[in-house]
């Protein structure tokens, strides 16, 4: 399947999903507390959405039960909002989707709840610094194959391994598009498709500590690493006009 190259009004409408996530994202981090329910969190993400006039693009999207994905400590991606009761030194995964008029922003986050140790910090810190030093290398030309060898050696650098099998996607009218993006490299890195102008495209480092292998819990929606310690993940919805990346899901 050929990969979509968006026009400048496409890519506007875009950017204005995509800027609904970023603010609900920086909404609910500057809210959240030890106490809090997961559901809570939820509540006052779609809420935030709503009213910003977007629409939460996850609820109901392959039967996923909520609007923000709520994934805490081990659970890595996916998690389901539910009525645990956040506690000081837990980190949390909050991944949110929109659209806006048929297109779609999504991105992730993960943050600390309280209080945590220096060393959850740094797991939080990969993530992130692996998704940013992914998209400065961004140029058309590149191969996406190389992209994802920006990301997985950003995080073996940091003493981390990515999650197997799942991956960062193409996305605009459609939330998961071609190509897919994952964060480490099967194969060579001169072959596959070829960044262009116009593309747009989701990274999400997804970060384990020792075990990259995914399982699947019981919800049939939240994943953690065989190790079963904690993991983190971070995204951006990005485009490439003029020669360069442009974050869309910035607030």
């Amino acid at each position: 399947m050929a990969i979509a190259l968006r026009k400048k009004d496409e890519i506007d409408t875009l950017r204005r999903a995509g800027a609904v996530v970023g603010q609900t994202l920086e909404y609910l981090r500057s809210l959240v507390k030890p106490g809090m329910t997961l559901k809570e969190v939820d509540a006052l993400g779609e809420e935030f959405i709503l009213k910003a006039g977007a629409k939460p693009s996850f609820k109901g999207l392959y039967g996923f039960p909520a609007s923000v994905c709520t994934s805490v400590n081990e659970v890595i991606i996916h998690g389901i909002p539910t009525d645990y009761k956040l506690q000081d030194g837990d980190i949390l995964g909050l991944d949110i989707g929109t659209i806006v008029d048929g297109y779609y922003g999504d991105a992730a986050i993960t943050m600390g709840v309280g209080t945590i140790s220096d060393a959850d910090d740094k797991l939080i810190a990969c993530s992130k610094d692996a998704l940013y030093t992914a998209i400065e290398s961004i140029k058309p030309g590149m191969r996406f194959k190389e992209l994802s060898a920006v990301l997985e050696k950003s995080i073996l650098d940091a003493g981390f391994i990515p999650l197997r099998d799942f991956c960062g996607h193409g996305i605009g009218k459609k939330p998961h598009d071609e190509p897919n993006i994952p964060n480490y490299v099967d194969g060579k890195t001169n072959q596959g498709p070829k960044i262009k102008n116009g593309m747009i495209f989701c990274l999400e480092p997804m970060v384990c500590q020792k075990d990259s292998s995914p399982i699947i819990l019981e919800d049939k929606w939240s994943v953690v690493s065989s190790d079963r310690l904690k993991g983190s993940h971070y995204e951006h919805e990005i485009a490439v006009v003029d020669g360069k990346a442009l974050i869309l899901t910035n607030p």
